[in-house]
């Protein structure tokens, strides 16, 4: 226990040293630093720091650079273009389909809803990810939530607030297996369908299911969304569904950006999202390059 300990404590760590790296390399991307510039920035050794970023970012920092062309991506879909070409629009980039293409998505009854998860059993742990500690919850009907931790003695309280009268069981450890797989897109592509038992009003449902058609790796506005929806005008209530969101990253909630281009603003911090975009890119330039 004590070594599990211990790995989570420094894997915690490296994740933070990553996350340094990769806000510095998109807050600098106009001015192409080098690899001791980085090191420093982040207080590692050059080679510490490639060893490091390119087992979590999956990708060298020269190559992430490279590929991380936020502004012109931003540019792109302001002026209404995909950022990414029609094929990954429908889904034939190799590794590049990913869990989106077998994430599936089932929403509560109705009465669920209204009963507060009344007979309803949830399994839930905390659970280090390439991102941070993460809630994940299941029933034996799918994945109920997956939430980044900013506190993760506020697990709990969560989800008796989601679901008052619904049995909660905590297993330390029950989902790690899981959350590996999840934040792992080639391990993702094994073709077995991953169910997801949400909680949300019909729109909700609705918004969540749009997102789960937007391509690993792209980028769209809240207006897009709710055109996508058949909702234009409906921006706004696009806006609020996609910040209630229960299951993160896997309901791609962060590829949704504003339509000037701004990141806009994210449940789990804007930092994160940045993150979680940039990982995105710098996989898929990987994926992209073995094809």
């Amino acid at each position: 226990m004590e070594a599990l300990l211990l790995d989570d404590l420094e894997g915690s760590r490296d994740y933070a040293r990553v996350r340094d790296a990769i806000r510095y390399l998109v807050a600098h991307a106009g001015e192409q630093p080098q690899l001791g510039e980085l090191a420093a920035a982040v207080h590692l050794s050059e080679s510490r720091l490639q060893r490091l970023f390119s087992r979590w970012a999956g990708v060298s920092p020269k190559r992430f650079i490279q590929q991380l062309t936020c502004e012109a991506a931003k540019a792109r879909l302001a002026a209404g273009e995909p950022v990414l070409p029609l094929s990954h629009e429908l889904g034939l980039s190799g590794g590049g389909r990913l869990h989106d293409l077998f994430v599936t998505l089932e929403a509560m009854t109705p009465g669920e809803y209204q009963q507060g998860g009344a007979g309803l059993d949830i399994r839930w742990s905390v659970e280090p990810s390439r991102f941070g500690p993460v809630l994940l919850a299941r029933t034996e009907r799918g994945v109920c939530a997956l939430q980044f931790l900013a506190d993760e003695d506020a697990a709990e309280a969560w989800l008796r607030a989601r679901w008052p009268r619904a049995g909660l069981s905590h297993a330390a450890g029950q989902g790690r297996a899981l959350a590996g797989r999840l934040f792992d897109p080639l391990q993702a592509a094994d073709g077995q369908p991953l169910p997801l038992r949400v909680q949300g009003s019909n729109f909700q449902i609705q918004v969540w299911r749009a997102l789960l058609t937007v391509p690993y790796g792209s980028l769209i506005s809240y207006g897009q969304l709710a055109e996508r929806m058949g909702r234009p005008g409906a921006a706004r209530a696009v806006g609020g569904a996609v910040g209630a969101n229960p299951v993160a990253w896997l309901i791609p909630c962060h590829r949704v950006i504003r339509a000037e281009g701004a990141l806009g603003q994210y449940h789990w911090g804007e930092d994160r999202k940045t993150d979680l975009i940039g990982w995105e890119a710098a996989r898929l330039a990987v994926e992209e390059t073995s094809i």
